[in-house]
Parts: structure tokens; C-alpha cells; sequence
């Protein structure tokens, strides 16, 4: 019964653990650029856009569909990176296994 009692409060420390990183993810914010930097966008480790930002010689008003590839390239580029950064904050203790709906 004591080796039980040991492992819940194991469990329950990993969970806090587990909780904190998740809430420490929010607060980094990833980088994602396209054309050189000519637009950039800023995420959170939740993977929600927080900024996007446009420089103007990414604009041409001929061209708009050029500017959607851009800013679709550098969300995609962010959102990469922020699994990567998630996979590896969160794989400390998973022990790298893949669990669906973790994070």
C-alpha cells in the first residue's frame, strides 16, 4: 500500500510538472518568416498567431496572391517551430512517446 501511496505522489508531481510546462509554452513566442523576412509572424508556444508583420515591398497590388503564399509560408514556418519547441519541452516526460491530445 505504501509503494502505491509513493507512486500517486509521483504521478500527481509529474502532472504539476507537466501543467507548469504547458502554462511556460504560452509565454515563448516563435518566429516564422517568408520572402527573405519580408513578412514575419509571431506565435506563442499555444500556437496562436500573435503578430503579423508585413513589409511594404511584400505588397503588390498586381501580385496579391504572391503575398498570400508569403504570409501562408511564414505561419506554416511558426507553426513548425512551435511543435518542435512543444515536442521537445513536453518529451521530458514522455519520454519521447508520441501520447495523442497531450499537447
Amino acid at each position: 500500500m505504501n509503494n502505491m501511496n509513493q507512486m500517486m505522489k509521483q504521478v500527481k508531481k509529474m502532472q504539476e510538472q507537466m501543467m507548469k510546462a504547458q502554462e511556460e509554452l504560452g509565454t515563448k513566442m516563435i518566429e516564422g518568416t517568408a520572402g527573405g523576412g519580408v513578412v514575419t509572424v509571431m506565435i506563442n508556444g499555444h500556437k496562436k498567431v500573435q503578430s503579423i508583420i508585413i513589409k511594404p515591398e511584400a505588397v503588390d497590388p498586381e501580385d496579391v496572391e504572391m503575398l498570400q503564399d508569403l504570409v501562408l509560408t511564414a505561419v506554416n514556418d511558426a507553426m513548425t517551430k512551435a511543435e518542435e519547441i512543444a515536442n521537445k519541452d513536453m518529451g521530458k516526460f514522455t519520454g519521447g512517446m508520441n501520447i495523442p491530445g497531450l499537447f
